[in-house]
């Protein structure tokens, strides 16, 4: 059964969500507490696209599909009353981001301090181990499906398997996810965030902690710069925090335009989210493939006359954490999901 929202962790009732401003120049820390707290989201990513053009294309896109825009609305708040445009957040603003990062570079140099952990050290375990055995099963030719359990590979019987893996962490933040990949064998790590901060933060770490082939790039996801594609995409938190922007649903079309261009075909997109269901997840990436996958295989079809999948197809979740029951349903904090490049 699908995960559902939890409210925070502490006893209070989660306060009423604060939008963030058009632009932000400093961001104290208090603020910043605030915005942490209030939404209970721990994110590496967020957005401040002033791409015209594709900003006014996504934002047609969103107005001329009434589907995608009832979908749209149900990511960013279980509040009994939500906003007709969606809920924003300082989370969403890459300002916000650009001081955290400053910060934890500070904390960093001055005390060797690695920053936040997003969604916690045990979540992230999770993520990187559930992904390796995923990549396994799949380079040894069996797909599973959402009736099968990942299972476990050892060690020496796995990493064959994975060095022809290309992986790219989006929003990578201090770069720790990409450090835990590269231990479970994966060896073509690249990770990009918009905050320079939070990539030399990365490189920093990962040069004292011995990693130094990982390679980190500046690079805004919704204007991707990056001309590759990469057999594993992963997002721990990245969608999340695109939502929170003001004009977050213009832009979570916009990241979908973005990543299905650097998935490569029979490869993984890999998304853990706090903000939204492993349900919400799904039907996203459906409306997607509707809407905008549309077009992007009218582009693909000039190239190949062949009749195409659409973009992305669901194929497994993770569902190891722990799990509450709320209002008859039962469901956990973090949803971790899996989709197939087709």
């Amino acid at each position: 059964m699908a995960g559902i929202r939890l409210p925070p962790e502490d006893s209070e009732l989660p306060q009423p969500a604060r939008p963030g401003p058009a632009s932000v120049d400093l961001v104290s820390d208090d603020d910043r507490s605030v915005a942490a707290d209030s939404w209970s989201i721990k994110s590496e990513y967020g957005s401040t696209l002033d791409d015209d053009q594709r900003h006014a294309d996504a934002a047609e896109a969103l107005l001329t599909s009434g589907n995608f825009r009832a979908a749209a609305s149900d990511y960013s708040s279980d509040k009994e009353e939500p906003d007709a445009d969606g809920v924003s957040s300082m989370l969403g603003l890459q300002s916000y981001w650009d001081s955290a990062y400053a910060d934890e570079l500070t904390n960093f140099r001055e005390h060797g301090h690695v920053g936040e952990v997003w969604f916690g050290s045990d979540v992230m375990d999770v993520v990187v181990t559930w992904t390796r055995n995923l990549c396994i099963q799949i380079a040894q030719g069996h797909l599973p499906t959402d009736a099968d359990d990942v299972k476990y590979e050892s060690g020496e019987d796995g990493d064959k398997h994975l060095c022809g893996w290309s992986v790219l962490d989006i929003g990578t933040g201090n770069g720790l996810l990409l450090q835990e990949i590269a231990k479970l064998g994966f060896s073509d790590l690249t990770g990009v965030d918009y905050s320079e901060g939070a990539v030399d933060l990365a490189r920093s770490l990962a040069d004292r902690d011995g990693y130094p082939n990982i390679k980190f790039l500046v690079d805004d996801i919704l204007e991707t710069k990056l001309d590759q594609q990469f057999k594993l995409v992963m997002d721990k938190g990245t969608l999340d925090a695109i939502g929170l922007h003001p004009d977050g649903n213009v832009k979570r079309i916009m990241y979908w335009d973005s990543v299905s261009r650097l998935v490569a075909p029979g490869g993984l997109l890999v998304i853990t989210s706090c903000n939204s269901t492993k349900d919400e997840l799904v039907r996203e990436v459906e409306n997607y493939n509707r809407r905008g996958g549309s077009q992007l295989l009218e582009l693909e079809a000039k190239d190949n006359d062949t009749c195409r999948n659409p973009p992305f197809r669901y194929i497994n979740h993770v569902r190891s954490y722990p799990t509450f029951m709320f209002g008859g349903s039962i469901g956990s904090r973090v949803a971790t999901v899996a989709f197939l490049r087709n």
